[in-house]
This record gives structure tokens, C-alpha cells and sequence, in this order.
């Protein structure tokens, strides 16, 4: 038997070595290629030919839905090259509805070996019996509604894993977070909790939603900003709970910026009101 070609999509690094890292425990299965944007995964699709694609949802310019309605409408696909697809992300608020559509599996992030090898098994099946290209077609047929699941409507949210159990974590609870080696860790208030992701990645995906990188390692809440404190040691930035949060030289403009905002009347964030 054949190995399982898969193809990667990723903005993010460490997603992508953490995810390959699993694909190589599985016996049978093989990482054919790994991309950066859809973009480029797209501009290769026809020479890597993968049998599995695993594609992250949120990713700058183009995302996961973009990548697959693109894919839909590849005129060289056939019932025996389409591609089984996976959605990935750390968002997983679209799962129920992903799995009423022609995606093969929804994984959430971090993922698991044995929730992996299931999406394995699934793919192997059908491809077997020849259901992919459907599987894609009716996928490309649902994208809309997929979209409208991720709409501002929904408060956005952090799924974490603490002590056997996983929890939600409302991503307009967070009063700050900060690099932690491979990891960030996520304030609010009273608790904390890891998630995998670099501080980097993680600030270009919560800029929309109200949250600023005032350090090469510190993330806040916009709207949790109280105050602002410059001195002969720098510049701090004071949050509702009274935390002081160090300003690195290069942010120190936009977190100005931020404050003369605050003084302006502010249009009320999209999530709040919402459940």
C-alpha cells in the first residue's frame, strides 16, 4: 500500500512542524509538502498532488475557505486526484457546521496523535471509495455558509487544554498575554492558561479584534488599557487590574496612539453583546 501524501497549510511555523511531527509517527503516511500561504500551496497543488490536505482557517490574505474554493475549481481534478480536505485551527467554533459539509474533518488546535490518526483512517476510506471529489464539490458549495459561522456575530473564543479538560476561554475576557518559550500564556483577571502559538502569529491574528503588541512579548487588550506611565525607565503600560506592562521602545508610538483613542469616543467592539 501506497503512503498518504499530504500537503500542510500553515502560516504559522511551529503549527507546521508540530503537525508533520505527528504525521510521522503514523506508519503509512508521508508529508509531501508543506506552504506558508494558500497561495503557494495553490501554485503547487498540481505537481505535489497530495491525497490529504490540511489547511488552518485563519490565515492573512487568503484563508482556509479561500484555499478551498480555489481548489474547487481546479478543471484537472477528477474523481480519482481530488484531495481529502481538513480544516485546522485554534478557532473551533465552526466545528458542528464543517462536518455537515464535504469536509473529510475539523481539528482543533493543538492537535492530538490519536484524534490525527482517526482523520487518517477517515481519509483512507475515502478515498478508497472514490467519494473525494464529491466530498469537494460539496464543501465548495458551503463555503458561504462556513464564513457566515466566523462572522463578527460570533464571539471569537480560545479553546485550552488544563488538567484533563478542555476549557473556553472568550477571547474578549483576556486582559493581556505574553510569550511563554513555544507557547502564550493568557491573562484574565483571576487566571491564566497556555496555548500553543508564537506571540507573533497570535498578534497578527487578534489585531481585528481590539488586542495591540506592545512588546516583542506582550499583547493587550485595548479596551483594558487604563493608563499610561513614561519615565526615566520607560514607558509602562497600566491595564484595568492595576498590572504595569513594560512598552518596548519600538511600540511606544502606537501605544501613544492608543491612548489619544481612548480619549476619542470608541465604536463598541463587534463581539460585545454577542454569545
Amino acid at each position: 500500500m501506497s503512503a498518504l501524501r499530504l500537503m500542510l497549510v500553515d502560516d504559522e511555523p511551529l503549527a507546521i512542524e508540530r503537525l508533520a511531527d505527528l504525521v510521522s509517527r503514523i506508519e503509512g503516511t508521508e508529508v509531501a509538502s508543506t506552504h506558508r500561504s494558500a497561495a503557494e500551496a495553490l501554485g503547487q497543488l498540481a505537481e505535489v498532488r497530495p491525497d490529504l490536505i490540511m489547511v488552518d482557517i485563519e490565515m492573512p490574505k487568503a484563508d482556509g475557505f479561500d484555499f478551498v474554493e480555489a481548489l474547487a475549481k481546479q478543471g484537472w481534478l477528477d474523481a480519482n486526484s481530488a484531495p481529502c480536505i481538513c480544516f485546522v485551527t485554534a478557532y473551533p467554533q465552526f466545528a458542528s457546521d464543517a462536518f455537515e459539509t464535504g469536509a473529510l474533518d475539523f481539528l482543533c488546535k493543538p492537535v492530538r496523535l490519536t484524534r490525527l490518526e482517526k482523520t487518517i483512517e477517515r481519509c483512507r476510506l475515502t478515498l478508497a471509495q472514490r467519494a473525494a471529489l464529491v466530498r469537494l464539490r460539496e464543501l465548495g458549495g458551503q463555503l458561504d455558509a462556513l464564513r457566515e459561522t466566523r462572522s463578527p456575530t460570533s464571539a471569537p473564543s480560545f479553546w485550552v487544554h488544563q488538567r484533563g479538560q478542555t476549557l473556553r476561554v472568550p477571547i474578549e475576557a483576556l486582559e493581556w498575554i505574553e510569550a511563554e518559550g513555544e507557547y502564550v500564556r493568557l491573562h484574565m483577571r483571576d487566571q491564566s492558561f497556555l496555548f500553543r502559538s508564537s506571540i507573533t502569529a497570535l498578534a497578527d491574528k487578534l489585531a481585528h479584534l481590539g488586542f495591540a503588541r506592545i512588546h516583542r512579548s506582550t499583547i493587550i487588550n485595548e479596551s483594558r488599557l487604563k493608563a499610561v506611565h513614561s519615565s526615566r525607565s520607560g514607558m509602562k503600560a497600566k491595564l484595568e487590574s492595576g498590572m504595569l506592562l513594560a512598552v518596548g521602545r519600538k511600540y511606544r508610538r502606537s501605544v501613544r496612539e492608543l491612548q489619544n483613542a481612548e480619549e476619542a469616543p470608541r465604536p463598541t467592539p463587534s463581539w460585545v453583546g454577542t454569545r
